[in-house]
């Protein structure tokens, strides 16, 4: 590690990150790389998926955790360490604690799935369930650092963490030397800041593409002032990278060797997260999702080979059918209408007919005939139809409008 000389920021170097990939040797998996062959044909060049889904917790932060705990001094490690996460950074803290011997507690919002906080406690760590929010719930365990000595292990703005993260890129380089740009999803920016610091001390001619949500982008406005700034009311599906602030360090390494930072739209991560599921058979996160829906979003924007690290795949199984349904409803493939009709016998099976010989499959139908707005001999019916696609959609709409229906937005 060394240290800036205009803030005396501590920043990261290659030796760091090759320090740390041989401390994680037989800890953290060489993750697999991945080719989609359907990527591929969109962007017109080899597209790549670096695995990180199936890192041991189901993402990369054990990588950064476990580098940070390891470097601890003694009487640190005999203090505890202490974290706050909704999910993969809790994981990470607490199985890299346990493999090194050290006793760590985590701070989990009381909100938080419980797929995610039963996997933090099997790791080995204490939970504790405090606040509605990340930030409420960041604020007790910093508090509890304070009180009790323990360490407070950040999820992104540490120099240890970074450099653990940065393995990725020199598996990235091992695994696909050919390649010309890595696209990786940015929260607080840990991530992105070791894979850029990696893979640019070696290979300045690869193009390293930061991804955000639109609604929780930080970085762009940052990056345009010159600091860090906060986005009040962060607000996306992908709870990985909904993150108001960027990090003091991992900042000025993306200042300095990230060269684009794009936005994606939540349509875009939905139905990023259903072709990782249906496509490659992978399960990810709609954060770990968020390099393929900048894919999707620009397919032209990206010159090959591409490299797309899938950095977790840690979801709810709640929120995964949400966003399912969110994700064919882009892509075309699933449809809600709503249409009035005269509410006699034999109305609705001439409606299905129409359906029937359009092909649409009827998932779910529901009925209204209370509401003040209807006539006396109407009733409002919603309909839930499995799609072929856009085309199919548009399809459906015209048979429905040449029968004699009005479709209600």
């Amino acid at each position: 590690m060394s240290y800036s000389t205009a803030d005396s920021l501590p920043t990261v170097t290659l030796d760091d990150v090759r320090g740390a990939q041989k401390m994680l040797s037989g800890v953290a998996r060489v993750t697999a790389m991945e080719g989609s062959r359907h990527l591929s044909q969109l962007v017109g060049a080899p597209v790549h998926l670096k695995c990180e889904n199936l890192q041991r917790t189901g993402s990369f932060k054990l990588r950064g955790a476990y580098v940070r705990i390891a470097g601890l001094l003694p009487e640190e490690r005999a203090a505890g360490v202490v974290a706050a996460s909704a999910g993969n950074h809790a994981q990470g803290v607490a199985l890299a604690s346990s493999l090194l011997g050290v006793r760590s507690t985590v701070f989990m919002p009381t909100g938080a799935p419980l797929p995610k906080v039963a996997a933090t406690r099997d790791y080995g760590a204490e939970v504790r369930l405090h606040g509605q929010v990340v930030d409420e719930t960041l604020a007790a365990a910093q508090e509890y650092a304070a009180e009790t000595g323990a360490v407070f292990i950040h999820p992104f703005d540490h120099p240890d963490i970074i450099a653990g993260q940065g393995t990725v890129g020199l598996e990235i380089l091992e695994q696909c030397p050919e390649v010309r740009t890595i696209v990786v999803g940015i929260g607080g920016g840990g991530l992105v800041a070791g894979v850029a610091t990696a893979v640019k001390a070696l290979r300045r001619d690869v193009r390293i593409v930061g991804v955000q949500a639109a609604g929780a982008a930080a970085y762009p406005p940052s990056l345009a002032a010159g600091r860090p700034l906060a986005v009040e009311k962060p607000a996306t599906m992908a709870d990985g990278i909904k993150v108001g602030r960027p990090g003091d360090v991992p900042f000025r390494i993306v200042q300095n060797l990230v060269d684009d930072v794009v936005t994606v739209e939540e349509n875009h991560l939905s139905s990023a997260l259903l072709l990782c599921l249906e496509r490659a058979k992978l399960v990810v996160e709609p954060a770990g999702a968020s390099p393929v829906a900048a894919l999707l979003s620009e397919p032209g924007a990206f010159e090959g080979p591409v490299v797309a690290v899938l950095s977790g795949g840690n979801v709810d199984p709640l929120l995964m059918q949400r966003i399912l349904r969110h994700g064919m409803a882009a892509a075309g493939r699933y449809l809600a209408v709503t249409l009035r009709l005269t509410d006699r016998p034999g109305a609705l099976a001439t409606l299905l007919g129409v359906l029937s010989v359009a092909d649409a499959n009827v998932l779910d139908v529901s009925h209204v005939r209370t509401d003040p707005r209807l006539g006396l001999t109407e009733v409002e019916v919603e309909l839930h139809l499995e799609m072929k696609g856009p085309e199919h959609c548009a399809e459906v709409n015209r048979a429905l409008r040449e029968a004699g229906y009005t479709v209600i937005d």
